[in-house]
Order: structure tokens, then sequence, then C-alpha cells
């Protein structure tokens, strides 16, 4: 090789460099952009401190009302969360513990805790991580997809990829505002790529001093007509110390 193919080798090369940079910064600042959005997405649909909430799931099957079910949930930041069954009577005593994404269920008449899958279906089209664990930000890893409007309102859309095998959904389609970083909507897929189901985040109010959807609307996207809606009845902090979020304890509670 002579000299000067050399060295325009050496300049060309500079030139693929140059090129090249711009668009690894813009790559690392939509990465930035994107973890931000998710994460301000989950202080507004939960408070990150201690906090207590009451929800009422109704299923739905094509517009008619099927059974009704009632939660409390008592949540400590992002990894500690226990949901106590009120509602019906029959099931009530029964409590799901999770730590981490290690989740138990007790129940009255079983003397051990049955360890159980946060993508394991609880009632209709919600499953034990829509209650017990919406850490976001902690188990997927967002990017960017682009824009879309959403009833009028400007929104980011992300693409969420699992960090592991461990959390509720494999991959989550979300759409969030790009005025104020609202949840709006969001397609939850399993492993295969399969869509399994939409949630809608709708009515917004104060609760525990922030405004927040206050339903979720979740439709089948296998079976048309079945849906289910979260309600949010109650939402406050609550000072919770770490000793209640142990097998030990519910056990006792039992």
């Amino acid at each position: 090789m002579t000299k000067s193919s050399r060295n325009r080798r050496h300049f060309l090369s500079l030139v693929a460099l140059g090129l090249a940079a711009p668009r690894l910064a813009w790559s690392a600042e939509e990465s930035g952009l994107a973890r931000e959005l998710v994460a301000r997405a989950d202080a507004i649909r939960f408070p990150q401190e201690s906090f207590q909430t009451d929800i009422t799931v109704r299923n739905f099957s094509n517009g008619e009302a099927g059974d009704m079910r009632k939660y409390r949930v008592l949540s400590r930041g992002n990894e500690n969360t226990i949901v106590l069954t009120m509602e019906p009577a029959s099931e009530r005593g029964q409590a799901l513990l999770m730590r981490g994404r290690d989740l138990w269920i007790f129940m009255p008449s079983v003397s051990q805790p049955v360890r159980l899958s946060l993508a394991q279906r609880l009632t209709g089209q919600v499953a034990n991580g829509d209650l017990a664990r919406a850490n976001f930000a902690g188990d997927y890893t967002p990017a960017l997809l682009g824009s879309e409007s959403v009833d009028g309102a400007p929104c980011h859309v992300l693409d969420l990829v699992a960090a592991d095998r461990g959390v509720t959904y494999a991959r989550v389609k979300y759409w969030v505002r790009e005025d104020n970083a609202w949840p709006v909507k969001a397609e939850f897929y399993a492993l295969s790529g399969r869509l399994l189901k939409t949630c809608r985040y709708l009515d917004f109010q104060e609760m525990a001093g922030q405004l927040r959807p206050t339903r979720l609307v979740m439709e089948d996207a296998l079976k048309a007509g079945e849906t289910s809606e979260m309600s949010y009845e109650a939402m406050n902090l609550r000072d919770l110390p770490e000793r209640m979020f142990t097998r030990e304890y519910l056990r006792r509670l039992g």
C-alpha cells in the first residue's frame, strides 16, 4: 500500500468517526431521556415513599359485570409490598408478600407460604405484579421509539424490555405525555412477542399529594370484550417498618 493510500484510508476513518460521534452522543441522550420519563411516570402512578392504598377490581365480559374484588396494598418504596385481600369474604385473610421480585402467597388454610410468579393472573386481566410491583424504572430497560398523539395529547412512545425473566411482562410499549410525563397507555407483551393486554390510565385526581391515575382499564388482547377496571379509592402516605415485610410477620397475621 502506498503512502498516499494509507493517508487516504486514515482520512476516511477520521471522517467516519466524526460522523459517528454525534450519533453516539444522541443515542446516549435519548437513553437518558427514556430512563427519566419512565422514572417520572412511576412517581406519578405511585408515591416513592411508603404508602397504603385501597383498590377495587371489577371484571367485565362483553360489557356485563362479573365478579368484584377489593385489596389493600401496603408498599415500602419500590421493592417491598403486601397485598391483602379484603373481599370476597371467602378469601379474606389471604395475603401476597413481595420482596424484590420474589412473591409469596399466604393463605389461612395452608401452613407454609407458596411461591408465585409476578406474571400469574390474580383476577380477570390483573396479574399479581400489577398490584404487587409497579416498578417499571427498575424492571425494564427503556428506549424511545418516537412520538404519537393519544386522545389529542402528544406522547413519547417507549419500548421497555424486561431486565430479566422474573418481571411481570417480557416487554411493554408505553405512551407517556410529552408535557407532564403522565402515563397514558401501555401494551403488555409475552416473551413470544404476543400482545397480552392493553391498559389505559384514566381519571387523574389528587391522591397522596400528587395528581395520579385513579382508574386503570385493562383489555384482553386475546379475548374480545374481556376487561378489568382497577379503581384506586384511597391512597395515603404511611410509615411502614421493614419488619412488616417478612414471612414471619405475615404468618403472625394469619
